[in-house]
């Protein structure tokens, strides 16, 4: 008897739940007789998620490049996930938005420890052969690590550190994304001309980036903290969370790329450049460009510092 009560009350959530999208509950119950049971690898598509990693070359240590770079790319996903919720979240408080900030630094606090599965996991001699079927491929090129960094912080932050005056508010978003830091490693300023890797990227890529800097122009993360009432942004826990985030994404993450990238660049066995051309070297290294998402929580003298002695 007690069973049957219990099955009641599920159909009246379910005629609830379904009333609500304007669904017959019989149909979907219907539907129930002639569904599959789920499987791990229906749910996680294991089969096709293993077949996405294709050489273009003969060594295997190629495949270790191409796997992590895609774990790298859902990493990135979850990030974005959660960084939306932040932006769309109408009553935001201070204990949630701490949680998904350290969510957020969890995920690159992994990704930074990750390098060493690329510096320690591929030889260097076969590195230095698959790299040049890259060309002009490069990990500059992730839309999905940009795209983080739009809804991170309001956008004078990723601008060139050389034009930074010359840009606020009011300043259209195409003339603006002309002048982001990272055009620096695409861009020759001297004759204005852009590189093959640049080029690419921006046609495939720049109406979703120009499209994704309006949606986040009011409702980054740094926007969103300076909604908070005073008190909740002078929250100890909150501001901890907010530097570590900055300081993980903006120094520690990078200076391991940086690190990694060096290891094989520098290894003396090919011409010291980059796959896609850049100046890699002043384009990573935060001591450069000063990429500082959330500034107001930084002394002056750590802002002057920023990326030194590293």
């Amino acid at each position: 008897m007690d069973d049957l009560r219990k099955f009641d009350d599920i159909v009246k959530q379910l005629e609830e739940k379904y009333k609500n999208i304007d669904q017959d509950t019989d149909d979907h119950l219907y539907g129930l007789l002639y569904s599959k049971p789920i499987t791990y690898w229906d749910y996680i598509q294991t089969d096709a998620l293993l077949n996405l990693q294709i050489q273009r070359t003969t060594l295997p240590d190629e495949m270790v490049f191409i796997a992590y770079h895609q774990i790298n790319e859902l990493i990135f996903k979850m990030i974005l996930w959660e960084i939306d919720q932040v932006a769309q979240k109408e009553d935001l408080h201070v204990d949630f938005f701490e949680s998904k900030i350290m969510r957020i630094s969890r995920y690159f606090d992994m990704l930074t420890t990750s390098f060493n599965i690329m510096r320690e996991g591929m030889e260097v001699e076969q590195y230095m052969k698959f790299r040049y079927t890259l060309t002009p491929a490069s990990g500059f090129q992730s839309a999905q690590y940009r795209m983080i960094e739009f809804a991170s912080t309001e956008l004078i932050n990723l601008i060139d550190i050389r034009f930074r005056a010359t840009i606020d508010r009011n300043t259209p978003f195409e003339h603006a994304f002309e002048h982001l830091y990272w055009q620096a490693a695409g861009k020759d300023y001297k004759t204005g001309k852009k590189s093959t890797l640049l080029v690419n990227f921006e046609k495939r890529y720049k109406g979703d980036f120009i499209r994704f800097m309006q949606t986040y122009n009011t409702k980054n993360l740094w926007t969103r903290f300076k909604e908070l009432p005073s008190e909740d942004q002078n929250d100890e826990a909150l501001v901890k969370a907010m530097r570590h985030f900055d300081y993980t994404v903006n120094v520690t993450w990078v200076m391991a790329h940086y690190n990694a990238a060096r290891h094989y660049i520098e290894s003396g066995l090919g011409d010291g450049e980059a796959t896609g051309g850049s100046d890699w070297k002043k384009y990573m290294h935060p001591k450069y460009q000063k990429r500082i998402f959330f500034p107001e929580l930084w002394s002056e003298d750590e802002l002057k510092h920023w990326g030194e002695n590293l």
